[in-house]
C-alpha cells in the first residue's frame, strides 16, 4: 500500500509544539541509520492545534538496538509488548519497534512482539486518527489509512473491521468513546454500529485496564461528556450497574455538575491535575447529601462524624468497588476523608475546632473539593474564600484568635459559577 504524503505548507504543523526530546530521540535514530516516526496521539494533536500530552515514537530499531543506542538514559520493558523508555529527568519519551503480525481472528491478543513494517504497524493501531506517522527529518505526514481524512471530517473509524477489532480489545470502544467526548468527533455509522453489537465483550477486559481508562477520563477535561456517553452507549449498566440507577434521578444530574466543575478546573490548568480521590468523590458526594438529609436531617437529627464516615464508606462499597472490587484502597481511604471533612469545613450543627484538621495529611484534598461544590453552588463561595485564607494565615503564622475574612474578589468568582472564569481560583 502506497501511503499519501503530506508536506510542511498542507499540514501546518506547529513545530514548537514538538517535544525537544523527542526530536533529539528522532535524530539519533536517524543518524543510527533507522526509520523512526512520531506517531499516534502526537501526530493527530499536532494536526488539531493542541499541545500533545505526549509524544510516542515508532521505529525500525529493535529494543535492544535502542537500547545500545541510548544506553543508561534507556530501561527496556514489558514482556508481551516489548518497549523502550527513554529517560529525561521525571520525563519518559517511548520508543516501540514497528510491529507486524495482525490478528485477524479477533481473539485476545496475548502476545505482540513479530517485528514488522511502518505500513504493517499502522495497520495495526486502533483508529484512523490515530494512524499517522510524522517524519521530521523532511517534516512530512505519513497517511496509510485515511487518518488525515477524517481529522479533516472529524470522523471516528475504526482501522480493519470493528467487530474483530473490538474483540480483540474490548478497551477499544471505551477510548473510542473517549476521543468522541474530548474532541466532539462523529463515529462512523458501522463502528457505532458495532459499538451496540459488542458492548457486553468489555467484560472480558482487565478491569485494572478498563478502570485507567475511567480515571483517564475522570483527568481529561472531559468526564462530564464522557460519562453521559457511556450511558447513551449501555456502558454505564455494565460497568456501574448500581450507580446507574441514580443517574436519570435529580442526583444524577447533579453528579454530572460536579463532574463538569471539574473539567473547567482541568482545562484551564491542564499540568495540575486534581488527585483521583477527588475526581470519583464527585460520583459520592451528591449521593452522601440525599442520605444524610432522608436519614437524619428530615427526622430533626443531627449526624455525628461517626455516622457519615459510616455513611460515606458504605457508599463507596455499593456504588464503586461493588463493581471494581479492586478499586485502589488508597483513593477510597482519602474519598472518606474528603467526603467527612466537608461535613467538618461547612459543618451542620455544633462547629468544629478546625485548626486540628488543617493539620490533617488530607486537608488540602478537603479544600480543593470545597472548591469545586462553590464552583456547583455559589452560597460556599465565600465560605470557601474564608477557611482557605485561615488555613493559609494558620501555615504561615500560626492560629490567630481573629481573623478578618478576605475580600470575595479574592477567589476571582463571580456570582454566576458557571462561567469559565471560575477556575481563576488558587489552591
Amino acid at each position: 500500500m502506497k501511503p499519501k504524503l503530506y508536506f510542511a505548507d498542507e499540514h501546518d504543523i506547529d513545530l514548537s509544539l514538538i517535544d525537544s526530546d523527542a526530536l533529539f530521540i528522532l535524530e539519533k535514530l536517524h543518524q543510527a541509520g533507522f526509520i523512526a516516526y512520531l506517531v499516534g496521539g502526537s501526530v493527530r494533536d499536532l494536526l488539531l492545534k493542541k499541545h500533545p500530552k505526549d509524544f510516542d515514537i515508532s521505529t525500525s530499531a529493535r529494543p535492544e538496538e535502542i537500547k545500545s543506542i541510548f544506553q543508561r538514559r534507556c530501561i527496556l520493558i514489558g514482556r508481551r509488548f516489548r518497549l523502550a523508555h527513554i529517560r529525561f529527568g521525571h520525563k519518559i519519551i517511548e520508543v516501540s519497534t514497528f510491529r507486524s503480525g495482525e490478528n485477524i481472528t479477533g481473539d485476545l491478543i496475548v502476545h505482540d512482539n513479530e517485528w514488522g513494517t511502518p505500513e504493517e504497524d499502522v495497520l495495526r493501531r486502533d483508529f484512523t486518527i490515530n494512524g499517522l506517522f510524522y517524519d521530521s527529518a523532511n517534516q512530512t505526514v505519513i497517511d496509510y489509512v485515511g487518518g488525515w481524512e477524517d481529522i479533516q471530517q472529524h470522523t471516528l473509524r475504526v482501522i480493519g473491521e470493528p467487530e474483530i477489532r473490538f474483540k480483540q480489545d474490548p478497551v477499544r470502544m471505551l477510548r473510542l468513546v473517549k476521543f468522541e467526548a474530548r474532541f466532539g468527533f462523529n463515529i462512523e455509522a458501522n463502528t457505532e454500529k458495532a459499538i451496540y453489537l459488542f458492548k457486553q465483550e468489555i467484560v472480558k477486559s482487565s478491569q485494572a485496564r478498563v478502570l485507567e481508562e475511567i480515571f483517564r477520563m475522570l483527568e481529561s477535561g472531559s468526564a462530564s461528556p464522557f460519562f453521559q456517553l457511556l450511558g447513551k452507549y449501555g456502558f454505564f449498566e455494565i460497568l456501574f450497574s448500581k450507580l446507574m440507577k441514580i443517574l436519570h434521578t435529580k442526583h444524577g444530574k447533579r453528579i454530572f455538575h460536579y463532574l463538569s466543575c471539574a473539567d473547567k478546573i482541568h482545562l484551564h490548568k491542564r499540568k495540575q491535575l486534581l488527585d483521583r480521590s477527588l475526581l470519583t468523590s464527585c460520583f459520592i458526594f451528591p449521593i452522601l447529601e440525599y442520605e444524610i438529609d432522608k436519614v437524619f436531617l428530615k427526622k430533626n437529627h443531627v449526624p455525628h462524624l461517626g455516622d457519615i464516615i459510616l455513611m460515606a464508606s458504605k457508599l463507596i462499597k455499593e456504588f464503586l468497588v461493588h463493581d471494581f472490587p479492586h478499586f485502589p484502597r488508597r483513593i477510597s481511604s482519602s474519598m472518606i476523608s474528603i467526603l467527612v471533612g466537608q461535613y467538618r469545613l461547612t459543618p451542620i450543627g455544633k462547629r468544629h475546632y478546625r485548626e486540628k484538621l488543617y493539620r490533617h495529611k488530607d486537608f488540602n484534598f478537603a479544600l480543593k473539593f470545597l472548591k469545586i461544590r462553590a464552583l456547583v453552588d455559589e452560597k460556599w463561595v465565600d465560605v470557601y474564600s474564608n477557611i482557605r485564607e485561615q488555613s493559609l494565615q494558620h501555615i504561615q503564622h500560626g492560629p490567630k484568635k481573629h481573623h478578618h475574612p478576605p475580600p470575595k474578589r479574592d477567589l476571582q468568582l463571580t456570582s454566576n459559577p458557571s462561567q469559565e472564569n471560575l477556575n481563576d481560583v488558587p489552591v
